[in-house]
């Protein structure tokens, strides 16, 4: 009887260690992840306020394009710059800021002269757009006929379809059923809205590619993205190539400068888009940590293989005015980045 007694006894006491053994490991466990996740947290906001320092930074960038210097005499290096556009550095080349940025943070600044304006867009050069999408083939005018009626249907004020078009009645028919703007675009992705054009930009990065804001229609190559080039007609990838690399070390000032690059039968196409002196006051500041940053040793190379950012639209309205913020966007797609190896 005794015995089994102690042998009851050992085995709640067995027991008993077993459960704390569990218990002090479950705990531990916790405080682990309690204490993982505080140093997670920590590190994360962390980053965010280099990347906000960052965006503060580059605002301030573009703010300081519209301060005047003051009277000095010029050096000699400085007189031979004077026809050279600072503003074109705005193209989407990562920047070294005045104010010099985190480390280890990226900082791209993209200029919409660079982008394809829908708001401005006139009905021919949105068919030309259409025309180089589409390729060549026997029905391509028949389709083209059918995106600009749905095209002019969008914009225009009334609820009628026009010939060979689109309006309210198609909308409410799909599912989910909506209705047409019947007036200026207000988002750059409301392009895929309308009858067919899904197909047509499916593809396309459209945040990139286009813009909604500024009063002009044509696009400077000094600072246009690789997106907006590659809808417009007379551009290949391999002129496009060319171009960025061009600019690597040069500006485009007019069109002759253009001709030493694009051919003739390309050049007739392309003319009619430029206007390689314009800037605008609309900017995407896109502002993102280095890919393998955190693991590089001194000396070693950093590449940035981003493929998102956090990104603002401003308009800067002077150089003592905080910009107009009109839109913000923590995961934007980076628009492409063509390394150039060797540029011309």
């Amino acid at each position: 009887m005794m015995t089994r007694q102690k042998g009851t006894v050992l085995i709640v006491t067995l027991w008993t260690i077993t459960l704390l053994t569990i218990l002090v490991a479950v705990l531990a466990s916790q405080n682990r992840l309690s204490a993982q996740t505080a140093f997670y947290h920590q590190q994360d906001l962390g980053n965010w306020a280099k990347l906000t320092a960052a965006l503060n930074q580059a605002e301030m960038e573009l703010m300081m394009e519209r301060m005047d210097e003051p009277p000095r005499e010029l050096e000699v290096s400085e007189l031979q710059q004077i026809n050279e556009n600072p503003r074109y550095r705005f193209n989407g080349q990562p920047l070294q800021l005045h104010y010099a940025q985190p480390e280890g943070v990226v900082v791209r600044i993209y200029d919409h002269a660079g982008k394809i304006n829908l708001r401005e867009i006139s009905r021919p050069r949105m068919r030309a757009l259409l025309e180089k999408q589409l390729g060549e083939g026997l029905d391509v005018r028949a389709k083209l006929d059918a995106l600009m009626g749905a095209w002019g249907d969008w914009l225009d004020l009334n609820d009628m379809a026009g010939l060979e078009g689109a309006d309210t009645d198609y909308y409410l028919s799909l599912d989910p059923p909506y209705r047409p703007r019947n007036g200026a675009m207000e988002t750059v992705e409301e392009i895929l809205l309308i009858r067919g054009f899904d197909e047509v930009f499916a593809n396309v990065d459209l945040d990139a590619a286009f813009t909604l804001y500024g009063e002009n229609e044509l696009v400077n190559l000094n600072l246009a993205t690789v997106e907006a080039m590659q809808l417009l007609p007379g551009l290949t990838d391999e002129l496009i190539a060319e171009i960025v690399a061009w600019r690597e070390e040069n500006e485009f000032r007019g069109n002759g400068d253009v001709a030493q690059i694009v051919p003739a039968e390309n050049m007739a196409d392309l003319r009619s888009w430029l206007q390689n002196n314009k800037t605008s006051n609309y900017y995407t500041i896109f502002v993102y940590a280095e890919s393998d940053h955190e693991n590089a040793e001194e000396g070693d190379t950093v590449t940035d293989n981003a493929v998102t950012g956090f990104a603002e639209t401003i308009e800067i309205i002077g150089a003592t005015n905080r910009p107009r913020v009109y839109k913000i966007n923590p995961y934007q797609r980076i628009p492409t980045r063509l390394k150039v190896v060797n540029p011309l």
